[in-house]
């Protein structure tokens, strides 16, 4: 897809529902006794992937634009699958899955595409296993797929080498199958959708620090969601307003969690022009407005306990880097490697092809900016950030950018590019 400069961009905006909540409404809902019903729900491909698994588990999910509703069957009425649960491109659906599925009755595997093969399954294999759990991947390796088969585990105080939400949530949600208390220490804290919204459903669950605790054999109860927008999708219209010359763009319901707005934090931190409008909660969770206005930004380091809260928006943050004044660092940030492409080798790749002044570190990047960007071809290499991370980074490039395999963006904004260029002038 080619991507032209533009010298404007004006209007308004709502963005898609929250990927991380969206995932977790169906998993909880399936846990639950009852209906629960889904607003604004994200019906990108690795959301639909999670229903596509649950409803294989002998879940029945009505699906509608935006809304969902979701029959569960409680904590122990899923069935033994006849094929295998087939997450796509999602590492939320594998890896929370696999917590769940560890204390069934029963057996089943795991798979997804070339890209979930890759990734790296041993951040949950051993939590699971310390807690009892019948989990292996394919020849031997920590790799998908998995064969998780039913065990009886036992409660565990897990300390998580990584600050991972996924990895915490996969260790709780097993967790209200064990035989006692499960915990999580992380090192620092990691976005907290699972806690907030299992204890709505009526999970005994306490956090304390980075701590989170959660009591076996939980009676969970259907609830009505409303999903605000995702920060996620957000960051691309936030970076694409403040590089753009002469622009104001006004984004709506947008979720503000303090565990997921690192983006805003950053972007403060380089002179940027953004204002919080109608704050409100929705759901337990914070929502407002965002306007956010053309800004002469300037470098700045991102780092430590920053990352957790923003490590999804690198790859828009580095393109913002790359036309700040200065140098930016970003460090603690070896989780890139491990996500849908090794996302420090893609994004500084990607970034010298339009003629950036971009360097990977082990742990990160670091980029001085300035330098005018210019047209190139840009691979994502199937990874949906990249792609709309370099779209916004071809707005201000001289010629612009061609986009090759745009389509991956789907995995979390259907609607990306047409929405982008719905506010260019």
């Amino acid at each position: 897809m080619l991507i032209t400069p533009t010298h404007s961009l004006k209007g308004e905006i709502h963005i898609p529902g929250d990927k991380s909540i969206s995932h977790r409404s169906v998993m909880f809902g399936a846990l639950a006794h009852g209906i629960t019903e889904v607003t604004h729900f994200l019906h990108g491909a690795d959301c639909l992937s999670t229903i596509s698994c649950f409803q294989k588990l002998g879940i029945t999910i009505d699906t509608a634009p935006g809304c969902i509703r979701i029959h569960g069957k409680g904590l122990h009425g899923l069935r033994p699958p006849a094929s295998v649960l087939d997450v796509g491109n999602s590492g939320t659906t594998m890896r929370l899955m696999s917590g769940i599925l560890a204390g069934q009755p029963f057996s089943a595997a795991l798979n997804g595409d070339a890209s979930i093969q890759k990734r790296p399954m041993k951040r949950i294999i051993t939590p699971l296993r310390e807690m009892g759990a019948d989990i292996a991947g394919a020849d031997g390796t920590d790799c998908a797929p998995l064969a998780v088969k039913g065990a009886s585990l036992h409660g565990i105080h897990y300390m998580s080498p990584v600050a991972s939400a996924q990895v915490k949530s996969c260790v709780l949600l097993a967790g209200l199958y064990a035989d006692g208390e499960t915990s999580v220490t992380e090192p620092s804290l990691s976005r907290n959708h699972t806690e907030l919204m299992l204890a709505s459903f009526g999970a005994e669950l306490s956090s304390s620090g980075t701590t989170a605790t959660i009591q076996p054999d939980a009676v969970l109860n259907g609830q009505k969601i409303d999903v605000p927008g995702d920060i996620s999708s957000a960051a691309y219209f936030i970076a694409a307003a403040l590089l753009v010359p002469d622009a104001e763009v006004l984004i709506h319901n947008v979720g503000v969690n303090p565990t997921r707005d690192g983006i805003l934090r950053a972007a403060k931190a380089m002179n940027a022009d953004i204002t919080r409008l109608n704050e409100h909660e929705v759901s337990g969770e914070p929502v407002c407005d965002l306007l956010v206005r053309s800004s002469s930004l300037t470098a700045t380091t991102i780092e430590g306990g920053m990352i957790p809260a923003l490590i999804d928006e690198i790859p828009v943050l580095a393109v913002m880097a790359a036309y700040a004044d200065g140098t930016t660092i970003i460090r603690d940030a070896a989780e890139l490697k491990v996500k849908e492409s090794n996302r420090i080798e893609t994004i500084v790749s990607n970034l010298k092809r339009m003629g950036a002044d971009a360097e990977a570190t082990d742990d990160g990047m670091i980029i001085r900016g300035g330098r005018q960007l210019h047209f190139a071809e840009i691979d994502p290499h199937a990874d949906h950030r990249i792609a709309m991370a370099f779209a916004v980074a071809a707005l201000c490039a001289q010629g612009g950018a061609e986009i090759c395999n745009a389509e991956c963006a789907s995995v979390s904004y259907p609607k990306f590019y047409e929405d982008l260029i719905s506010l260019c002038s």
